[in-house]
């Protein structure tokens, strides 16, 4: 056999087998997971609402129909009479009403506001009154107004300027007030109790 003949001659391959053991994902690119954060939205809608609910009309604006103080010819009519003894304890009334006492009547409720810096106040609507008297002080120039509230208590407001004209307002609002509860009694649907949307089937 010639030298050139032992050159072109091809050895046969010789696999050595390998200790490891061969998998189709041994040499696979490790997959990639995307992770996205998960956000749980609970959506809940109240099953007891009544219809009457939520068309219910918005509140109404609280407008002023009298604000103001007790009547000044009360102060000057009480510096006249205190320089005797006698009248010394209604002068000082008097003075203590000019100067730290207010009264306010809203189409919503009546304001008795009192005190040095004006922090004592109270409130309350025209659907609690009972009645409402005038008394007339000094020929009918002011008065005072007693409103008799449903529970049996009496608010005296002294001195108030144009005492016939608000007690007036008072009763009027209060008629008002009645006709608009009977109003809404009337279109409350049947059988929902209390306006907590309970139907009764």
């Amino acid at each position: 056999m010639s030298a050139a003949a032992a050159i072109t001659r091809h050895h046969p391959l010789l696999l050595i087998p390998s200790p490891f053991p061969r998998t189709a994902r041994a040499c696979a690119p490790p997959a990639t997971r995307s992770i996205r954060p998960t956000t749980s939205l609970r959506v809940s809608s109240p099953t007891n609402r009544s219809p009457a609910a939520s068309t219910s009309p918005a509140p109404a604006r609280e407008t002023i129909f009298f604000d103001g103080g007790a009547h000044s010819g009360d102060l000057i009519a009480n510096l006249v009479f205190g320089f005797t003894l006698l009248w010394l304890p209604l002068t000082i009334a008097a003075v203590s009403r000019a100067f730290f006492l207010r009264y306010r009547f809203t189409n919503l409720r009546v304001s008795v506001i009192s005190g040095l810096t004006g922090n004592d106040r109270s409130d309350f609507g025209y659907d609690v009154i009972e009645d409402v008297k005038v008394v007339p002080r000094l020929v009918g120039e002011w008065g005072d107004i007693v409103i008799s509230l449903k529970d049996g208590t009496k608010v005296d407001l002294r001195s108030v300027p144009k005492f016939r004209e608000i007690a007036q307002y008072c009763m009027k609002m209060k008629e008002e007030k009645r006709v608009e509860r009977e109003v809404v009694k009337a279109k409350r649907p049947r059988g929902v109790k209390g306006g907590e949307g309970v139907w009764t089937l």
